[in-house]
């Protein structure tokens, strides 16, 4: 088994539509540790719907959108990481974490702690608004004191080259590519928009 997490420097970014899009492309299988949120449709049920690949059971899923220590929480739970291991599959394993690095599983460990301790490369996503040199670059630096490996970074929306290429200089970070808005977004637009991804630099890691 190879895994890769798929990391965001923040919620609401687009990080579920590159992890469905990446698991698309790898022929690979998604698993979602965490599930913060069920009011609408779930991360698990959006990659489904896009990538047509197969979807493990989220480890802990919870009603509340909210922080995983919270969403927990409200249902009277606390989420043990060490029931939160990698699965053993066979192919590439697409691991998406909840919101940013610095979110609490419980009132004792952050998210990138966890990523930590499977010691699998990460790929971080950004969004190209305003906001998100200071955000990817505490995000990289996050991951690096955490002593997670970084694959590199992908970016989602509109193309910002000078925004980008300083993160990547300053974050010292290769630069994955970068998905634009998909209007319609559907299986087929997201296959065509991914093409446009480094998956050369992403399979060499798995």
């Amino acid at each position: 088994m190879s895994a890769l997490i798929v990391a965001g420097t923040d919620t609401g970014i687009g990080k579920t539509i590159f992890a469905a899009g990446l698991t698309q492309a790898l022929n690979g299988t998604y698993w979602k540790p965490v599930q913060s949120g069920r009011e609408e449709e779930t991360d698990s049920q959006i990659v489904v719907r896009l990538s047509g690949r197969p979807v493990l059971p989220e480890g802990c899923i919870f009603d509340l959108p909210a922080s995983p220590h919270l969403s927990a929480e409200a249902e009277g739970a606390v989420i043990d990481p060490d029931t939160l291991t990698l699965p053993e599959i066979d192919g590439p394993l697409v691991v998406e974490g909840a919101g940013g690095l610095m979110v609490p599983l419980n009132r004792e460990m952050l998210y990138v702690e966890l990523f930590a301790r499977w010691h699998a490369p990460v790929l971080l996503v950004a969004r190209t608004q305003l906001g998100t040199i200071n955000h990817s670059l505490l995000s990289i630096a996050a991951l690096r004191a955490h002593g997670c490996p970084i694959l590199g970074i992908g970016f989602v929306g509109d193309a910002e080259p000078e925004v980008e290429k300083t993160i990547c200089d300053f974050g010292d970070v290769p630069h994955l590519g970068r998905l634009p808005r998909i209007d319609p977004l559907a299986p087929e637009t997201l296959k065509g928009a991914f093409a446009t991804i480094d998956l050369n630099t992403i399979k060499v890691a798995l």
